[in-house]
């Protein structure tokens, strides 16, 4: 089979990801399983681990969804959005196909990064991102480390072993000093 042109595979601004099979990072999965307990360390290692890699959000077709054939029918692709008894929503992200299919087989992947999950969150109503929903090590992010994701930035490890944000500046332009 001949190679699509790169402007054909872009799928909407994801070539990057246009050779991904869905598998999980493993680094990703080892960190989400150090986190399971109640230390802040491994939780905040584990954001660091998931700032770093790709994920995929879960669309839903929405419409019509008889089996039998019809010009007429309309279906939609919605991104899924859990609501919990009190009201509050949260967007379930996955760390790769298995997880994905093991929540529902029928959702379908679109690549992104933490940042952009986060900000597609609050921007929808949700107050929280759940990773890996169903396992096989689930995580919660929510407050103000959703706040700053979403804001594009990233968590990272300290030189002394502390964590930080991360924050994209503007390109320097013409003229402009650098040191």
């Amino acid at each position: 089979m001949a190679e699509l042109p790169q402007h054909l595979r872009s799928l909407g601004g994801y070539a990057e990801y246009s050779d991904d099979d869905g598998t999980a990072d493993p680094q990703v999965r080892r960190a989400l399983a150090a986190a399971d307990g109640p230390a802040q360390g491994p939780y905040l290692e584990a954001i660091v681990e998931l700032c770093l890699s790709r994920l995929l959000m879960a669309l839903m077709a929405t419409g019509d969804e008889t089996m039998t054939p019809d010009p007429t029918r309309h279906a939609e692709m919605r991104t899924v959005f859990l609501k919990r008894a009190d009201g509050s929503m949260a967007l379930p992200a996955f760390t790769g196909m298995d997880a994905m299919t093991q929540w529902n087989p029928r959702a379908r992947p679109v690549p992104a990064t933490l940042d952009k999950i986060a900000e597609a969150a609050l921007a929808d109503g949700a107050d929280t991102v759940v990773i890996d929903l169903v396992g096989p090590h689930p995580l919660v992010i929510r407050g103000e480390i959703l706040q700053n994701l979403a804001l594009s930035r990233r968590l990272t490890r300290l030189p002394d072993g502390g964590f930080g944000w991360l924050v994209a500046g503007p390109e320097p332009g013409p003229g402009s000093q650098t040191e």
